[in-house]
């Protein structure tokens, strides 16, 4: 099987999908230019009325995207970076995520809402902001962020196909990444995390450019400990089952995220296991994620996230 890049695996998703379904459109600041390489080129072959570039102006975009959506279009919002979504949260996560079901699901909203994120890359806070915690909470919307190019692919391709409204950040950290993807069109599902390696001894859950962290402490750890890796995918809904399932064999877990330690997606999981699973638990939950202040430029973003020395303390902990 070819390999691809993680960001060419998203942008031969949304080709991909252009070519079958004329009524799937991009709208966003620079699509057109590619400042990111998954919009590179587009333009060329489904020209300006299907990759449309807007004004700096995050209303204009989702406002275009989300009418288009109501009349049967299915477009992709391109915010850019993807923290610059919350500068209209009331439209792409309250009215956009709550609308199919005010109407009694008789009016989907196709829209794919997606952006770029991640800390370590020295852009600070407002353009390596996660949000994917923010939108988790806003009933009505899904919330995924695949972790490797496979998963970029199928899970693109089904948050277009979806009649829901799906927020996809995707984590520049991993930007790069290269790894086997199928040349054909395919879909993964939205609401199922993925078992990124078996284990027995410890449960660890982690994402984006976290996965590959966790993955790293596994191969070190082999020897000493065995870490099943769960990388969750969907956001909104959680999928308890697997995480539960995997708990059920290890008695101890570790959640990492980039996100904020208060009220994200750890605390979350955190909460949902101690009141459905609590006799399971050999061992403390150990969270492993961002202090909860501003994210700073510079070296100190390195000294104050995830990584994978945090990983492996969090880890040896659980285990001792």
């Amino acid at each position: 099987m070819r390999e691809l890049a993680y960001v060419n695996a998203i942008r031969e998703a949304i080709q991909q999908e252009m070519r079958r379904d004329e009524k799937v459109f991009v709208v966003g600041q620079d699509v057109r230019g590619g400042v990111y390489p998954h919009t590179l080129d587009l333009i060329d072959e489904f020209g300006e009325e299907r990759i449309v570039d807007t004004p700096i102006s995050e209303s204009a975009m989702h406002g275009t995207a989300f009418g288009s959506a109501l009349q049967g279009y299915r477009p992709i919002v391109d915010f850019m970076f993807a923290s610059t979504a919350m500068t209209v949260f009331t439209e792409t996560a309250v009215m956009t995520g709550q609308q199919y079901f005010l109407h009694g699901s008789k009016r989907p909203v196709p829209l794919v809402m997606t952006g770029a994120w991640g800390i370590g890359k020295r852009t600070a806070n407002d353009h390596a902001m996660p949000i994917h915690g923010y939108y988790s909470r806003a009933p009505g919307l899904r919330v995924v962020i695949p972790s490797t190019p496979y998963d970029a692919k199928g899970i693109f391709t089904a948050a277009i196909r979806d009649n829901n409204p799906v927020m996809i950040p995707w984590c520049t950290g991993i930007m790069m990444l290269k790894g086997d993807v199928p040349e054909e069109s395919y879909e993964l599902p939205l609401d199922k995390a993925s078992i990124k390696r078996v284990g027995s001894d410890v449960t660890v859950l982690a994402n984006s450019e976290q996965l590959q962290f966790a993955l790293k402490v596994a191969d070190k750890l082999s020897d000493e400990i065995s870490m099943e890796v769960i990388d969750p995918i969907s956001f909104s809904p959680i999928d308890m089952e697997t995480i539960l399932t995997s708990l059920e064999k290890t008695n101890r877990i570790v959640i990492v995220d980039e996100d904020w330690e208060s009220g994200g997606f750890a605390a979350t999981v955190s909460a949902r296991i101690v009141e459905q699973a609590f006799d399971l638990l050999d061992a403390p939950i150990q969270r492993v994620c961002f202090p909860n202040m501003p994210i700073p430029g510079g070296y100190m973003e390195d000294y104050l996230r995830p990584n994978p020395e945090k990983i492996e303390n969090a880890v040896r902990y659980v285990c001792a």
